[in-house]
Parts: C-alpha cells; structure tokens; sequence
C-alpha cells in the first residue's frame, strides 16, 4: 500500500481544495500520473501518485480542503473487487464495505446508546464554530454518523429559515421591501482563488497608506512606430508588437531612477530590489493573476512581448506554475482593454507601487497659443505606498513614463 500525500507547496501556501477527483476507487494509476487536482490561493496543482497500481481509496470528497501532508488516497497492488467497491460515506472518506463499515458500525451503535451523536472530526468542529448541537443535526448516512456536509446542509437551511422570518417579519412593516427581497437571487459560492483574492485587497488598503496619482500620454509616436514595425515584427519573431513592451520598458527605466518604487517594506526596513521582474496582470475567469516577466531589464522588446503572450496563454489555460506567479518587484495592469478611461489601481502587495494602463482616446490638445490638435491620448495612474514613497517622487515617476513613451527613442535607449 502506498499513500498519496499533498506535497509542500510553496512557502506562502499552506492548504488547497480538492476540485476534482481525476480517478477513481478502483481505477488503475501510474506512477507520476495525476490523482487530483488541488485549487490553491494562486494555482490549480495536479497531485501526482508516487506508486503504480489501483486506487483502493479517496480519503476526501471533492471541495473538501486539505493541508501539506495530508494523506488523501490509498495506491495498492490487488484489485478492488465490486463488493469493496460499494462504499459508504463516513465523514470526509469513501471506505469499501467491510470490517471497517462493520466496525463503524458498532461504534455508531454505542454512541447511540451513550446518547452521543457519532460524527466525523470536521463536522464536530464546523458545530463549534457555528455553536450547532450535533444531535439536532439529520443525517442520510446509513450508519447515522454525522457527517461536514450534514452540518453545512442544517446551518443553511437553519439560516434560510431565519431570513424567511426575517421577511414574513419585514412584510408586516414594508410591502415594497418584501417584494424586493421575493425577487430571484443566485447564489453562488466563491472559488478560493476569488476568495484570497478578496481577501488581500481588502489588507493591502488596511495595512499601506495608498495614495495614486494620475498623468497622460500622447500615445502618438508609439502608435506611429508600432504601425510602422508591427508586420516587420510579426514576419520575423512570430510575436505580435503590443504596448506592454513599450510600458514595461519604460517601468524599468523609470525605476532605475526611482528605486524606491521597486521595494517594499519589513518590519522598520526598506528593501530596495537591484532587479526588475515586472508583474503583468492578467484577467481569467477565475479572477486576476500577475504572473510575472523575469529580469525585464535584461531582455529586448521581442523577448518581453514573448514572455507577456506565453504567460497571458497559460493564464487563459489554467496552466501557470507557481514559479510563475512568485515575487515580482511591480505590477503594470491594463484596464484599457476593456475599455478603461480612468481608475484606481489597488497595489499588489508587498509590492509598492503599480502602474495603471488605460483606452488609448482621441483628445483635442494644445499644442501650442495658435494650434490644437487631435491626438491619441491615455491616462496612466500610479498607485504607491505613502509610506516609503513621497509624493514627488510618484509623480516625478510618472512623467519619466510619460517622456519616454512620448520619446521611443529615448525609450529605446534608457530602457
């Protein structure tokens, strides 16, 4: 017998959820071939079986969360034969018809003449925490063991029939509030992903003193250079010439000058990175990740426009690595895409500072006291950490984007 554990992870990730089971008991596996696949706070990983042979048992269901180190399936060499294959459900582990139902058995059967439920260790402790009585709690478990999923069913119908006190309640005082609240609503749960995501917004705005500040760009030069060369590009490095090249240059000029917008803070210290690994946001339907262009300063346009298409793709696919997703020294976002005027980037913490993207607009602009004209103009918003970065220093960070992306050729050279 051999068990499948959940392997360490990555520093800052402690658990996941099991989102699907890709075997089943009784389904033959290889060595090295995926088991399941765990959503974690950043990633979705496939769990690998170490061992060849036939799945005797799922220890989890699918939603159930795990920790590193938990032993989530059984690998054996001897076939699971139809009867073993009958399984009743006790707590989070599917176990074959056998002694140990037999024993589960008996157990259910002195609990029941001690007056105690028999319940599974996580739903005895989702009833402390939501101060339910097991005994109160129904169960579809044959043997009557309480199981998570009988705690979460009686704490919502007990909270649904709540609300419907509630309105039956509000009814009696505002008919037109009743009628609002009868109208349909969807519920739906939040991944883990949308979850951590939430959560880190919410800490980054307690915990930094954020503050942003806003500029435009004549985007005119860029535009003009990238019609010229994009074809040309394309033909000869089989990746298309973007704007995020051209920002993601001019970032890393501009913190060449500005270093402080490349650190972060620990404790009563400032760490100022001597390196440039820019974070790009990318949008999924998972929610937003920034999976990371390494050493961009060392790298040419083609080699970042590589680097930004291939993760983008991986993204979109659900196949980014952790690597993939680890540190980062700022984050460049571009809610231009979806048609973005204006807006405030949240910061991606540790990290100090972040550069807002947005639509590139036809604007009528004052060129001088006798012209004004047309041009293709974007607001660009940085959002910083006030507590290390002074007000001067962000705004003078900006303009430096802003002349390099308004100069190509200065651009070209300084980045």
């Amino acid at each position: 017998m051999a068990e499948v554990k959940v392997p360490e992870l990555a520093e800052s990730i402690t658990e996941g959820t099991i989102s699907q089971w890709l075997k089943k008991v009784g389904d033959p596996i290889d060595k090295g071939e995926a088991i399941a696949e765990l959503e974690t706070d950043k990633v979705n990983v496939d769990l690998i079986s170490e061992e060849s042979g036939i799945i005797q048992k799922l220890l989890y269901n699918e939603g159930d969360t795990v920790s590193v180190g938990d032993v989530i399936a059984i690998v054996g060499e001897e076939d699971v034969s139809t009867e073993s294959k009958e399984t009743v459900k006790v707590g989070n582990v599917d176990e074959p018809t056998s002694e140990k139902a037999l024993q589960s058995e008996e157990k259910v059967q002195e609990g029941n003449r001690a007056n105690r439920p028999i319940a599974s260790p996580a739903a005895r402790k989702m009833a402390r925490e939501k101060g339910i009585d097991l005994t109160t709690v129904p169960t579809v478990d044959p043997l009557g063991r309480v199981r998570k999923q009988d705690v979460e069913a009686f704490s919502e119908n007990t909270q649904q029939t709540l609300q419907t006190e509630e309105k039956v309640e509000s009814t009696k005082s505002n008919q037109s509030s009743n009628e609002e609240e009868s109208k349909p609503v969807e519920r739906i749960k939040m991944s883990r992903r949308r979850q951590t995501i939430a959560k880190r917004l919410v800490e980054v705005q307690h915990t930094a003193a954020m503050l942003t500040t806003f500029n435009e760009i004549d985007m005119s030069k860029v535009l003009e250079v990238r019609q010229r060369r994009k074809n040309a590009f394309y033909e000869e490095h089989d990746v298309r010439l973007g704007f995020m090249s051209f920002f993601t240059k001019a970032v890393v000029a501009a913190l060449k000058k500005y270093p402080y917008l490349n650190g972060e803070i620990s404790g009563d210290e400032i760490f100022v990175k001597k390196y440039y690994d820019i974070g790009v946001a990318v949008s999924t339907d998972e929610g937003l990740v920034v999976p990371v262009v390494r050493d961009a300063d060392k790298k040419n346009f083609v080699e970042i426009e590589r680097d930004i298409a291939e993760l983008a793709k991986k993204a979109r696919e659900n196949k980014l690595s952790l690597k993939d997703l680890q540190g980062g020294t700022f984050t460049i976002t571009n809610g231009g895409v979806f048609g973005s005027l204006m807006s405030t980037p949240i910061l991606n913490g540790p990290q100090v500072g972040i550069l807002g993207m947005h639509k590139i607009q036809k604007r009528p602009i004052v060129i001088d006291d006798e012209r004004v004209e047309i041009r293709p103009m974007m607001y660009v918003a940085l959002s910083y950490d006030h507590r290390i970065i002074d007000g001067k220093e962000a705004v003078s960070f900006l303009v430096k984007v802003k002349e390099l992306l308004e100069d190509p050729e200065q651009l070209m050279l300084e980045g």
